[in-house]
C-alpha cells in the first residue's frame, strides 16, 4: 500500500527505483507491477540505461491511490 503522506519529490526531478520506492513506501516488486500495468511510466537514462521515474509521475501515482 502506498504511503498516506505526500512524497517529497521535485516534479521535474528524476528518481531511481530505490528512491521512488522509498518516496512511495512500496517494495520494488510493487513498483515493477505498477510499471507493467501502466500506472506509472519508467524512463531510461541514456548514459547507462537505468530506469528512472519523474517526480511528476510519482506524485500522479500517489494522487491516484487516494
Amino acid at each position: 500500500m502506498i504511503t498516506p503522506t505526500r512524497p517529497s519529490v521535485a516534479p521535474d526531478g528524476r528518481y531511481s527505483v530505490m528512491q521512488t520506492c522509498a518516496a512511495l513506501g512500496i517494495h520494488r516488486g510493487t513498483l515493477m507491477r505498477y510499471t507493467n500495468n501502466g500506472a506509472i511510466r519508467a524512463h531510461y537514462r541514456r548514459v547507462d540505461g537505468r530506469k528512472v521515474y519523474l517526480g511528476s509521475d510519482i506524485i500522479r501515482l500517489w494522487l491516484a491511490s487516494l
